[in-house]
């Protein structure tokens, strides 16, 4: 059973970054694909950006601002956000996938979940 602890989120003015990290315990995060998703208030979870044997994938409202990046060595994925808005506002969960080579950007394709880190943009 692999658990998921995200870490990095908090309170920043439009314009500022944040670096969200997930780490993952009883499991190797370099086997899995990585996503990270969001949810804002009374939205539905959606996706944001994975990394996987296969490169990197973004949504399209956050390319250009939003890398993601995985560090065998310690085992974590980060989420480096910067030029954060107001509408970026969301609870961050990582999440890992068995998908091998399928890369999915739904959430019911991931097996394990953290329990979220909390971005605010204040305008």
């Amino acid at each position: 059973q692999v658990q998921l602890v995200e870490s990095g989120g908090g309170l920043v003015q439009a314009g500022g970054s944040l670096r969200l990290s997930c780490a993952a315990a009883g499991g190797t995060i370099s086997r899995y694909v990585t996503g990270w998703f969001r949810q804002g208030p009374g939205k539905e979870r959606e996706f944001v950006a994975t990394i996987s044997r296969s490169g990197t994938d973004y949504e399209d409202s956050v390319k250009g601002r939003i890398t993601i990046a995985r560090d065998n060595s310690k085992n974590t994925v980060s989420l480096q956000t910067n030029s954060l808005k107001p509408e970026d506002t969301a609870v961050y969960y990582c999440a890992l996938s068995s998908g091998g080579f399928y890369v999915p950007r739904v959430p019911r394709e991931y097996e394990y979940w953290g329990q979220g880190t909390q971005v605010t943009v204040s305008s």
